[in-house]
């Protein structure tokens, strides 16, 4: 069942006029990834709204310095970002309604989305609703969250696109109306 703006207003009310935006591009994206069952709309909208601030960002905010904990040590190797030098960390910044970071996942999300490695050359994509909306729909199927989203179990979810409980009420409270709205 597609959502409508008005059904995403009400549950993302702070969304205002890119809800109308974001529409086409959200049911394109949970068609293409099986997020049709009201249990799993509802937990995949709870998670793209607390991570775009319901729908009001589609790249990761942050300062140089604050964006530099991406250009050296573990964090970095992890998210397969070169030395600083290249400006990996600036430049694979979060961005998506699921926030994609780091040279790694901007790789594996454009061999998913386009078959080849453009988001390397223009990560600035996943800022656009349709990139943003399907970057979220990959990650949500790469990280088996359907599954975890027919149970109910928007804890774990969380700790699987956050790595902790960062804004887990925000999630259950944006998880509430979503159930209420898709009846």
């Amino acid at each position: 069942m597609p959502i409508t703006e008005r059904q995403l207003l009400q549950i993302l009310p702070n969304a205002g006029r890119k809800a109308g935006v974001f529409v086409p591009a959200l049911n394109a994206t949970m068609g293409k990834y099986a997020i049709v069952t009201r249990l799993r709309m509802a937990a995949f909208l709870a998670q793209i709204g607390h991570e775009s601030g319901q729908l009001q960002y589609v790249r990761e905010l942050g300062n140089d310095k604050y964006l530099s904990k991406y250009d050296i040590g573990r964090l970095a190797e992890r998210l397969g970002n070169t030395p600083v030098a290249d400006g990996d960390g600036q430049l694979y910044r979060g961005r998506g309604l699921i926030q994609v970071t780091g040279r790694s996942n901007y790789e594996a999300c454009s061999e998913a989305l386009f078959g080849d490695s453009r988001l390397l050359n223009t990560p600035e994509l996943l800022e656009h609703p349709v990139y943003a909306s399907m970057s979220a729909g990959w990650f949500w199927q790469k990280e088996g969250l359907n599954s975890l989203a027919d149970k109910g179990d928007i804890l774990t979810i969380t700790k699987r696109i956050n790595g902790g409980t960062n804004g887990l009420d925000d999630r259950k409270a944006i998880y509430k109306r979503a159930l209420e709205v898709l009846q």
